[in-house]
């Protein structure tokens, strides 16, 4: 395996599990950050905006700018402005709405460009759903902006997006074009902002699909480690093994120091 030059670090689940650091988090961030390597965090959660993201991570101990950030909403954003799409319906928490917002979507109800789709947690109800569905069925795109199964919550496992992207889906009869993980555009806008080849790179990651295998198959490296969503019956879902295989983002300095290049 080539050596590692930069990295895409999953949130939840990996640097953080609710409101709670994974011990050893902040150091390994610290310890990047003096080392000059480049890497972006790369969240699904479409829950908070970049900014509070970043204030999440500074209250944890970890400065990161919203540059250092990567998004679905972000990029969902970026994508309906290269197609000339202004106006979309949200079914979306408030955090993406914020940055979508701030990147000139507009949030409509008729005459829509798009329907776009993140974890809204409560706000999954069947009016909101049953919009959506008709807009749909009424030939306005869906972009989903994750498809994740769950996530682990501060309580345990919880629903994300995916399920109710996969109920539009097959309401509709057509697919939801997928923006963020495992989807390949989001992991080459994230390599994009690194200026790296996939080969360079290895994407941290607590979800086997998501992270790993859409990593792998984008060309990087898969690093899994075993906090958040893992569990041992995930990893015998892997079409392949992971590249590595860490017990909590605590190990990666380690395994790095072994494995990665010169920054």
């Amino acid at each position: 395996m080539p050596g590692i030059r930069g990295l895409l670090v999953d949130l939840d689940g990996v640097v953080y599990i609710g409101d709670d650091p994974v011990p050893g988090a902040a150091g390994v961030i610290s310890w990047l950050q003096e080392e000059g390597c480049p890497f972006r965090f790369v969240s699904n959660s479409t829950r908070k905006s970049v900014r509070g993201i970043a204030r999440r991570l500074s209250e944890m101990g970890i400065q990161a700018g919203p540059d250092r950030i990567v998004t679905p909403a972000v990029a969902a954003a970026g994508l309906a402005r290269q197609r000339g799409w202004s106006r979309a319906f949200l079914v979306t928490a408030e955090g993406a709405k914020e940055d979508l917002s701030g990147a000139g979507i507009v949030a409509c109800e008729d005459a829509c460009d798009c329907v776009m789709v993140g974890d809204c947690g409560e706000g999954f109800t069947y009016a909101t759903l049953n919009r959506a569905f008709r807009l749909a069925i009424g030939g306005v795109p869906v972009l989903a902006l994750e498809k994740d199964r769950y996530f682990r919550d501060t309580d345990g496992l919880s629903l994300s997006a995916g399920p109710f992207v996969a109920a539009l889906e097959y309401a509709t009869g057509r697919n939801a074009e997928l923006v963020g993980k495992p989807g390949p555009s989001y992991f080459r806008e994230a390599l994009a902002s690194l200026g790296l080849e996939p080969g360079e790179v290895a994407m941290v990651g607590d979800d086997v699909i998501s992270d790993v295998q859409g990593a792998m198959d984008t060309g990087m490296a898969g690093i899994l480690v075993q906090t958040g969503k893992y569990t041992p019956a995930a990893l015998a879902e892997c079409r392949r093994p992971p590249t590595a295989v860490l017990p909590s983002i605590a190990a990666l300095q380690e395994y790095l120091e072994r494995h990665g290049e010169e920054w």
